[in-house]
């Protein structure tokens, strides 16, 4: 089995390899931040070498009372979650107005399996839909909206549906985990947990190949 990881800047990349610690299953590139360079270079990517799985990696923020700081969070799906129109009464999905798809969902026994593996381990894991938005939410009364869009949402963050869309239309299998470094709304920095976030995403990248590819051997 050969995997994909697809991280949107330096640092993430970095805490994934040194929780992979040299496993040659496993290709860490860089997606770029957004879903827009995300979808761009997990493509182009794609499109020259053969992959089984590929999989969204990162820090993110996550929802308060779905998934506290330190937190890693294994999506059910991933949802572009401003991908639409704006109207009086909120965003209208591109579901909503006939023009395409805004989720695409993570194989069930795929996204169990792992955070079955990452609670064995003994890390703190949360499963749900992960939301992938263009600019970040900075406002308590955009991070609700999306709650009520999204029941159950856990996180968002920048990169997610753009890598799983470049998947989709090679047919190949997406994951998403992420590790929570703020809570979801008004900015404060001073709060933020980045490096707690990036050794969680290390010690989850520990226990993924494990978790991924004991089934598929």
């Amino acid at each position: 089995m050969r995997v994909l990881v697809m991280t949107a800047v330096n640092a993430e990349r970095d805490a994934v390899l040194r929780g992979l610690r040299g496993d040659s299953r496993f290709d860490v590139l860089l997606a770029g931040v957004g879903p827009i360079a995300a979808a761009a270079n997990t493509a182009a990517i794609l499109a020259n070498t053969e992959y089984d799985l590929v999989v969204s990696m990162g820090i993110a923020g996550g929802f308060i009372g779905q998934a506290a700081i330190g937190t890693t969070v294994v999506a059910t799906e991933c949802v572009a979650a401003d991908l639409g129109a704006e109207t009086p009464d909120g965003i209208l999905s591109l579901d909503e107005l006939g023009l395409g798809f805004t989720r695409i969902g993570v194989e069930t026994s795929l996204a169990e399996r792992v955070t079955n593996s990452l609670q064995s381990a003994g890390l703190s894991v949360s499963m749900g839909p992960i939301l992938t938005v263009s600019t970040a939410t900075g406002t308590a009364a955009t991070a609700e909206a999306l709650a009520e869009r999204v029941p159950g949402a856990v996180a968002e963050a920048m990169e997610g549906f753009g890598v799983a869309i470049a998947a989709q239309y090679r047919d190949i299998p997406v994951l998403e985990i992420r590790s929570i470094s703020n809570a979801i709304g008004p900015r404060d920095r001073s709060a933020w947990r980045i490096k707690d976030a990036l050794d969680a995403l290390e010690a989850a990248s520990s226990i993924l190949a494990s978790s991924i590819l004991t089934s598929s051997e």
